[in-house]
């Protein structure tokens, strides 16, 4: 009770009920695209040129910025910013847009800026959770089914391939790009390329396995995963030179899907990859 009057119920994030009418203190431009059952909570502002796909949940306090086309049944927490104009000075106001995939959820004071005329989008694909306090710059490519922890910064033009877990607090240099299946140890600086399906750790960021339990987990075999350990090794722990490495690997290792992913990934690296294995102290 307050002053004598029920409090009003608030549905849960996965309400199907529309609230546009029951939440009356948030702002939509006349011209956003709104889905079915989606529910905007108090204080939040939706701008112009802005598509929201059904069964979506905005809550309290967010502001989403022209040129957002945000999918169905996402999640958009508190504080969060989605599509602000770039952190990039080269920015002259070009029409640019964020993409936001199906089921994603973003938390707490996330910022994802919207694209720039290099590429004319930042996206994050579907199947994602973005924690607490991330921060995607203009013109990052931000696969499914990734999980970005608490803190994570991404710099402009970063990469991330499908199913890669960053650790809090780690910071992406602009341009890296970043393999599918990864695992990367919280509070890194990832300055190189890290290549599909390995573990990540130190400084300077290094091999330090390949996410075997992620893999295993995903339905790769034991076969598959033993060809990409060994992959690595050639690659990361017996001093070869990349050239050389990869010249191996084509001729020692079977051809598979696998074989053919990571090479692909080496080959086309223009930063360079992280480092190989070392003993060095933590």
């Amino acid at each position: 009770m307050l002053n004598g009057k029920k409090r009003k119920k608030l549905n849960s994030p996965n309400s199907k009920s529309n609230t546009l009418s029951s939440a009356p203190l948030y702002f939509v431009h006349p011209s956003a695209k709104i889905g079915k059952n989606v529910r905007i909570d108090p204080f939040t502002v939706i701008h112009e040129d802005v598509e929201i796909g059904d069964d979506s949940w905005i809550a309290s306090n967010v502001t989403i910025f022209s040129g957002a086309r945000i999918g169905k049944s996402v999640q958009i927490y508190p504080g969060a910013v989605i599509s602000a104009v770039p952190q990039d000075l080269k920015y002259a106001g070009e029409q640019t847009y964020t993409y936001i995939g199906d089921n994603t959820i973003i938390r707490e004071c996330v910022t994802i800026n919207k694209g720039t005329v290099a590429e004319g989008k930042t996206v994050v694909g579907s199947n994602n959770l973005i924690m607490a306090y991330v921060h995607v710059a203009h013109d990052c490519i931000v696969g499914s089914n990734c999980i970005l922890a608490n803190g994570v910064t991404l710099a402009g033009h970063v990469t991330i391939d499908d199913f890669a877990i960053i650790g809090g607090l780690s910071a992406v240099h602009q341009f890296v790009h970043i393999g599918s299946h990864v695992m990367i140890s919280g509070g890194s600086l990832i300055r190189k390329d890290v290549p599909p399906f390995v573990k990540a750790a130190h400084d300077p960021l290094s091999y330090v396995g390949i996410n075997s339990v992620g893999l295993r987990r995903r339905g790769f075999s034991n076969e598959a995963v033993a060809a990409i350990q060994e992959i690595y090794r050639i690659l990361f722990v017996q001093g070869h030179s990349v050239s050389n490495a990869v010249q191996q690997i084509e001729n020692d290792i079977a051809p598979s899907n696998e074989r053919e992913i990571i090479l692909s990934f080496v080959k086309s690296s223009p930063r360079g990859l992280m480092k190989g294995y070392h003993k060095g102290e933590d």
